[in-house]
């Protein structure tokens, strides 16, 4: 049997059902394609199993999001007196829910600074402080850990995103009149009732 010449080939593979050659072109757009959906899934993945409260509708915030937000919040404003039932949680104050309506008076850029920062905290964080979990899914004093070494990091970058994340958490924690008491403060003299607050 004789070997097929190079032109036989070349008709062969513009024949229906015939051997094809890939081109370098289009190999690279095959890798790049199976590229992008190999990272969709993963994305896909890496931002599913969040449930936000029942009820809750969100207004920027995607649900893993509200979820990371809801996290940091209860660890950034933990009590120094843990069981004291005088001290209301992060949760209890919906430090989260205020986040989410407060990141409606933003411009989209400070929106999409913090939803990649969210990304940071919630993938990247973890692993850089040697956990192998995401942020959400480790306990307390893991997530302290976690946190305590975005605030310390020498990344100017990274520590002024936990300046914002804190001062947003804050925002959302000390407009709860319940938190007063716990610094000292006895309310604004604005609109102060006659008995005071």
């Amino acid at each position: 049997m004789r070997e097929p010449t190079d032109a036989a080939r070349a008709a062969d593979a513009t024949l229906p059902g015939g051997p094809r050659r890939w081109s370098r072109r289009r190999l690279l757009a095959a890798a790049g394609g199976a590229l992008l959906a190999g990272g969709a899934a993963i994305a896909l993945v890496r931002t599913s199993g969040y449930a936000v409260p029942p009820g809750q509708r969100l207004a920027v915030f995607a649900p893993w999001q509200f979820v990371v937000v809801q996290h940091a919040a209860r660890r950034i404003t933990a009590p120094d007196r843990p069981g004291d039932p005088t001290i209301p949680s992060a949760d209890e104050a919906e430090v989260a829910s205020f986040a989410d309506t407060w990141m409606t008076h933003l411009p989209e850029k400070p929106r999409q600074d913090l939803a990649r920062f969210l990304a940071y905290v919630e993938h990247l964080a973890p692993i850089r402080a040697g956990f192998g979990s995401r942020f959400t899914r480790l306990p307390p004093a893991d997530q302290d850990r976690v946190l305590a070494a975005i605030e310390t990091s020498s990344s100017d970058l990274l520590r002024a995103g936990f300046d914002g994340l804190r001062s947003l958490v804050f925002l959302g924690y000390y407009r709860d009149p319940r938190t007063w008491k716990v610094i000292g403060y006895d309310g604004p003299l604005v609109g102060r009732p006659a008995r005071g607050w």
